[in-house]
């Protein structure tokens, strides 16, 4: 579904799954590849059949960050001589981008981020916008911008959330890659696979997983969940409680503990 040149975005029952489709760049991001992935994570957001998001690389790497070569040929800075004060329209550009992050990390939807080779700059950042990162053994992970005298700009407040200040300082003003061993002990991602069937058998169990699991009440607690880290803790308790019993007084709570108490699968479960 969906008229993309540098994605794919299809359907596989209640799971969507989103394939950053640019091999021969090692899926590096262009404008354009920004602005098709903004408008597929808005159309998942909105799509009330959509109960999982699945992000993977096609040939073996997820996104190497932005396309140099396409970096490389910008415009021309506006004039400002004329006392008109243009902006810039690539501050708008990059800014787009951020956005997009914003849209897969507040995505209603449970995401599962499949994390094989590649994976710097842009790539490192929609990692951190998952919710469950399931790492190959070939996956690296860096912020390498300064090398080339520019900086990981959009990407920085959701990596800083995902592993912290301290891991990110190292990473940005260091721009050294690291493997994916040390990606999971820093808590990029949750799971490490030695072999791409290891791999697969994991994004299947946390798939399953994810199905078993009331749709509305997964996406309360990954609002929450985001709220916990950026906003006042009363104003979340306050909404976590009005939340939990609008929850409770719904149909769907009564049948889910009607199922647990007697041993048998809700109606939303999949198996």
């Amino acid at each position: 579904m969906g008229d993309y040149d540098t994605i794919t975005l299809t359907r596989d029952g209640a799971v969507m799954r989103l394939m950053l489709n640019r091999p021969e760049r090692r899926n590096a991001l262009t404008q354009a590849m920004m602005l098709e992935l903004e408008d597929a994570f808005n159309r998942v957001a909105a799509d009330n059949e959509c109960r999982l998001l699945v992000l993977r690389g096609a040939g073996g790497h997820f996104s190497a960050g932005g396309d140099l070569a396409a970096m490389a040929e910008m415009p021309p800075a506006p004039d400002k001589t004329n006392g008109n004060g243009t902006a810039d329209p690539l501050v708008a550009n990059y800014r787009q981008f951020g956005r997009a992050l914003d849209a897969l990390n507040t995505v209603p939807q449970p995401t599962i981020a499949v994390v094989e080779g590649s994976a710097v700059g842009g790539g490192f950042g929609m990692a951190c916008c998952s919710d469950v990162v399931i790492l190959h053994e070939s996956a690296r992970f860096g912020l390498p911008e300064p090398k080339a005298g520019f900086i990981p700009s959009q990407i920085l407040p959701f990596i800083v959330r995902r592993i912290g200040e301290g891991a990110t300082r190292d990473l940005a003003l260091t721009a050294r890659v690291i493997d994916a061993a040390e990606a999971y002990r820093i808590g990029v991602g949750r799971h490490l696979c030695a072999t791409t069937a290891d791999l697969n058998r994991t994004l299947k169990a946390a798939i399953d997983d994810v199905l078993k699991l009331e749709p509305q009440a997964l996406a309360t607690v990954k609002r929450l969940t985001l709220a916990s880290a950026t906003e006042d803790q009363h104003a979340v308790l306050d909404d976590a409680a009005h939340s939990l019993v609008g929850l409770l007084r719904r149909p769907q709570a009564s049948e889910g503990i009607a199922a647990f108490l007697n041993k048998k699968s809700p109606s939303w479960a999949k198996d």
